[in-house]
């Protein structure tokens, strides 16, 4: 029960962090904000790390396998941030919200064939219905134009699959290093290789900006909490990969919330239809 709850944690700040992000990217560009929101974030935890008793010594004793795969996981992470933080400036953050729901389908297949988990026949069904409702997301048109629309929704999706696939290597990890160690040295490697990428693709960064820019401080703390919450529930050894995706699903109730009355968007009675059907997997999916 307590890694459903973690979970939940999680997923009710994913949905806020979704909406900051859109209001930090009103007035920085996408890959100022991935690195100054990496690199507060790992300050922060810097900062947690050195207060805590035995201060640096807990994150350390880390096997070079185990470092490896942290550092992969870091990359995949990568990839996935810039996807979805290029896919959440142009798209509304409702649709958003609803199509990042798509990894639910790749985490649970995913928690099938990688982690051998089983699926229940209610866990099938809720398969079923989260796949309808993004489906019938899918087929409703949008005054959008099409082809522009179409980019950026294969880059929510592209980023849900790799999100995906970093839960189920979290999944692995915890059981070789301690919640704290993978936070840690994931914050570590993943501010690396933003900094990597703005000095060898020579991006222009405003850090005055940046620093000024309050919605990129408080992304990166509802970061380091969030991703605590979800390394505790997958460091319990009774949590399972598979129902954990569906509970994390419940940030696109605030998104989409949060797309009607902070944004202004359109079309959110359709919007809650669809993610209504896919809660209703998510429930039937988790008992």
């Amino acid at each position: 029960m307590v890694w459903m709850l973690l979970t939940l944690a999680y997923g009710v700040i994913k949905g806020i962090r979704e909406i900051v992000k859109k209001k930090s990217l009103e007035t920085s560009g996408v890959m100022e904000v991935l690195f100054f929101y990496t690199l507060f974030g790992f300050l922060f935890l810097l900062a947690e790390t050195a207060l805590e008793p035995g201060g640096f010594h807990g994150i350390q004793g880390v096997e070079a396998r185990s470092m490896g795969m942290i550092a992969v996981k870091s990359f995949v992470i990568f990839i996935a941030w810039i996807c979805g933080f290029k896919a959440i400036a142009k798209i509304p953050v409702s649709l958003y919200g609803i199509l990042d729901l798509s990894r639910v389908i790749f985490s649970m297949l995913l928690g099938v064939v990688v982690l051998r988990e089983t699926l229940s026949p209610t866990g099938i069904i809720g398969l079923v219905l989260v796949a309808a409702g993004l489906l019938m997301l899918k087929l409703k048109k949008s005054s959008e134009p099409e082809e522009a629309k179409a980019v950026f929704v294969l880059l929510a999706f592209i980023s849900s699959l790799l999100n995906a696939v970093s839960g189920t290597m979290d999944k692995i990890l915890t059981r070789e290093v301690t919640s704290a160690q993978l936070q840690f040295w994931y914050m570590l490697f993943l501010t690396l290789f933003y900094g990597i990428y703005l000095i060898f693709c020579k991006e222009k960064v405003q850090i005055m900006r940046a620093l000024k820019n309050y919605w990129i401080w408080i992304l990166s703390f509802l970061f380091i909490v969030a991703d605590r919450a979800l390394f505790m529930a997958n460091a319990i050894p009774d949590s399972r990969v598979t129902v954990m995706t569906l509970i994390k699903q419940s940030c696109c109730i605030v998104t989409i919330l949060a797309g009607k009355f902070l944004f202004k968007e359109k079309g959110i009675a359709y919007k809650l239809l669809c993610a209504g059907i896919v809660i209703a997997g998510i429930v039937i999916g988790a008992l």
